[in-house]
C-alpha cells in the first residue's frame, strides 16, 4: 500500500471519527462510504501521476479532510479559508471523483497523461458555480391535458401583462454562496419588481447552520416586497428548522408548512399552499394536505414543493403551477451547450430542470442558485430567472 493511500485512510479515519461524534452512526457510515470511494479513487489517480505532480494530490487531499473536518463546526468559512482550503477541497474532491474511469483503466494502460482532464473540468464547473444565468421563462397556463408527466415547451398564449414571479431556490449558503453573495441575488430579486417572490427551500448547508444571522442578513433585501414573498422548506432546511423559520420571519418571509395563504397580484386573488417536505408516504401526505385546502373556483393556484419528484403523486388539479427545486438542474449535464441532458435525467425519472406537464398541472423546476454535496456544477449554469407565467387563453 503506498504511503499516499494509508495517509489517506489515516486521515478518512480521523473524519469518520469527528462525523459520529457529530451526527451518530447514521453520518458516519455516509461519510465513510463517499470518502472512501474517493481514496480508492485518488489512490488509483496517484498511481498514475508522475513523482513531481504528486505534491498537488497530496494538497488537494489534505485540503479535503481539513475542509471535511471544519465542516463539522457548523461555521461559516473566512475568505482565506475558502481561497486555500474549502475551494481547492472541491476541486479536487469533483476531479477525482470525474476520474474513476482513468483509475480503472489506467491498471490496465498508459492512460496518466490525459488524467488531467477530470480536474479540468471540475476547475471550470468550480468557476461556473460562481456565476448565476439570467433568464425570462414564459410559463403558459391551460394548455392541453399531458397524460404522463413528461417535459414540455414553455411558450404559447402570450397575454399583455402575465404575472411576474422570481423564485430563488437551493441557494446553499456556504463555501460558494457567501452571505453578501446571496444579498446581492436577493437584492436583484426585488429590483425585477415581480408580483410574487418564492423561495423553495434549502436555505443552508452545514458549515451555515448555525448561521442564522448571516442567513436572515442576506435576505434582508426581501422586506421591501412584504405580503409577497412566501417559502417552503426544503430537506436540509429540517437540518436546523427553527433557524430557518427564524431568518425568513426577520426577512418577512411568509414560510407555508403544510399552509395555504392569499396573494394579491394583478390578477386578483392567488392561492399559494406551501408543502413540507417528507421522506416518506408523500402521496398520501400531499393528498391529505390538499384535501385540508379545498381551492377556491376560478382562483389561481401555485404549490410550492421542493422535491419535483414528489410532483407525480399531487392529487390531479391540486395546483395550475407547481414550483420546484432540490435537483440543482441536475448539476452535471449539457445544459450549458443547449442541451437538456443531466446526471439526474440518465439515472432517474425526476424532473430535473425547466418546464414539465402532467394532466393540467405544470411544474417549472428551478436549477438554483447554488449547489451541495457534488461540490461543484458542471456544464449546468445557476439560475436567476423571472417566470412570466401566462393564464389560460
Amino acid at each position: 500500500m503506498s504511503p499516499f493511500t494509508l495517509a489517506s485512510l489515516g486521515a478518512l479515519s480521523l473524519v469518520v471519527l469527528l462525523a459520529h461524534r457529530r451526527g451518530g452512526r447514521r453520518l458516519s457510515t455516509l461519510v465513510g462510504v463517499f470518502f472512501g470511494v474517493q481514496v480508492a479513487i485518488a489512490s488509483g489517480v496517484a498511481a498514475l501521476v508522475p513523482m513531481p505532480f504528486t505534491a498537488a494530490l497530496y494538497y488537494g487531499q489534505a485540503a479535503l479532510y481539513l475542509h471535511a473536518v471544519t465542516l463539522f463546526r457548523a461555521r461559516m468559512p473566512s475568505l482565506p479559508w475558502r481561497l486555500f482550503v474549502s475551494w481547492p477541497a472541491s476541486v479536487y474532491f469533483a476531479g477525482t471523483l470525474l476520474a474513476w474511469p482513468w483509475a480503472l483503466v489506467g491498471v490496465f494502460a498508459h492512460v496518466g497523461a490525459t488524467v488531467w482532464i477530470p480536474f479540468a473540468l471540475a476547475a471550470l464547473g468550480a468557476l461556473e458555480s460562481f456565476v448565476t444565468r439570467m433568464e425570462h421563462v414564459h410559463v403558459p397556463l391551460g394548455d392541453a391535458p399531458v397524460d404522463a408527466l413528461q417535459r414540455v415547451k414553455a411558450s404559447a398564449h402570450r397575454v399583455e401583462r402575465p404575472l411576474r414571479i422570481v423564485q430563488i431556490t437551493d441557494p446553499h449558503l456556504g463555501s460558494f454562496m457567501s452571505e453578501r453573495r446571496l444579498r446581492t441575488l436577493c437584492e436583484r430579486a426585488v429590483a425585477q419588481s415581480p408580483d410574487l417572490i418564492v423561495l423553495t427551500g434549502d436555505l443552508l448547508t452545514i458549515e451555515s447552520n448555525h448561521a442564522g444571522d448571516a442567513l436572515a442578513r442576506a435576505l434582508s433585501p426581501l422586506r421591501a416586497l412584504e405580503g409577497r414573498t412566501f417559502a417552503c422548506m426544503g430537506n436540509h432546511d429540517h437540518e436546523v428548522p427553527d433557524v430557518v423559520a427564524a431568518a425568513l420571519r426577520d426577512a418577512r418571509v411568509k414560510l407555508l408548512v403544510d399552509e395555504m395563504a392569499t396573494a394579491q397580484t394583478p390578477w386578483g386573488a392567488v392561492e399559494i399552499v406551501g408543502y413540507d417536505f417528507v421522506f416518506r408516504a408523500r402521496e398520501e401526505h400531499l393528498a391529505a394536505v390538499t384535501a385540508r385546502h379545498p381551492r377556491t373556483p376560478g382562483v389561481v393556484r401555485i404549490g410550492l414543493l421542493h422535491d419535483p419528484g414528489a410532483f407525480r403523486h399531487l392529487p390531479a388539479g391540486a395546483a395550475d403551477l407547481v414550483l420546484s427545486g432540490h435537483t440543482h438542474g441536475g448539476q452535471v449535464g449539457l445544459v450549458r451547450l443547449g442541451l437538456p441532458h443531466t446526471f439526474v435525467s440518465m439515472v432517474s425519472p425526476i424532473p430535473d430542470h425547466g418546464l414539465w406537464g402532467l394532466g393540467s398541472m405544470r411544474l417549472y423546476v428551478h436549477r438554483g442558485t447554488g449547489h451541495y454535496g457534488f461540490p461543484v456544477r458542471v456544464g449546468v449554469p445557476a439560475e436567476e430567472s423571472v417566470l412570466h407565467v401566462h393564464p389560460r387563453a
